[in-house]
């Protein structure tokens, strides 16, 4: 099976991060195809590189057919829905697959993100998903993303927001709130001795399981059907549907 994996900020080196995360927990018969985002902002924190991103990840889906899942690896899963309007094979959102397997750890997970700014959107996501009795609270540790892969004391600053989450909500797991603490999971779960969740391999797994089960998406009907043929003007002149 073939698994494409996209980041959608344009960090190269966050791709490649992302992409070996990914491939430690991919299945023998699994390729990852790792992409970074052919245009967009380079770190995405706020609602406005969010909206930036989609083209990004929508030109990295179209570019790359024939998958056999596709994965967004921010945890703001931006663009989820339009994706999986596009593609011919499940989409998921790390944010959506992480919660997915948080939950079943405990009574409850706590999400530990990156800047304050961006919890509102994690709590609309937990929400979006359904999973606003499961997850017990949600917290920054103000690390901006490009800073997680810099910072020599990046791992233990999280450590600390975690046990300090984990306390606070009296939660059984932490979900990571960001596809860059991707390489930082295990550490920081043997640091605190609770389960850590990295939604990039919780994604790799579910895709796994969907793609084995010989699930789809693109039918021709319903709310994830191909958008319909029309003309697009200024600088999206390219991106109608014919």
């Amino acid at each position: 099976m073939r698994l494409v994996v996209i980041n959608p900020n344009t960090t190269a080196a966050m791709t490649a991060m992302i992409s070996d995360a990914a491939r430690s927990v991919a299945r023998a018969d699994a390729e990852i195809v790792a992409v970074t985002a052919a245009m967009g902002p380079e770190s995405i924190e706020s609602h406005y590189d969010e909206a930036l991103a989609v083209p990004g990840v929508l030109d990295a889906i179209a570019t790359h057919p024939g998958a056999d899942g596709y994965l967004l690896a921010c945890f703001g899963d931006p663009g989820l829905d339009a994706a999986r309007e596009l593609a011919h094979a499940p989409v998921l959102g790390i944010a959506e697959a992480g919660m997915h397997l948080a939950a079943p750890l405990g009574r409850g997970f706590s999400v530990v993100t990156t800047l304050s700014r961006t919890i509102g959107h994690a709590r609309d996501l937990v929400d979006h998903y359904g999973f606003a009795v499961q997850c017990l609270g949600i917290h920054a540790c103000e690390i901006p993303v490009l800073e997680l892969d810099s910072r020599p004391d990046a791992a233990d600053i999280l450590a600390k927001a975690c046990v300090q989450a984990l306390a606070d909500d009296r939660s059984d797991a932490i979900l990571l709130g960001c596809a860059g603490m991707a390489d930082l999971a295990q550490q920081v779960s043997a640091q605190i001795g609770a389960p850590v969740i990295d939604g990039v391999a919780a994604g790799v797994g579910m895709l796994s399981a969907m793609a084995a089960m010989g699930l789809r998406t693109g039918t021709s009907s319903g709310e994830f059907a191909s958008p319909p043929p029309k003309r697009y003007t200024g600088v999206l002149r390219d991106w109608g549907v014919s």
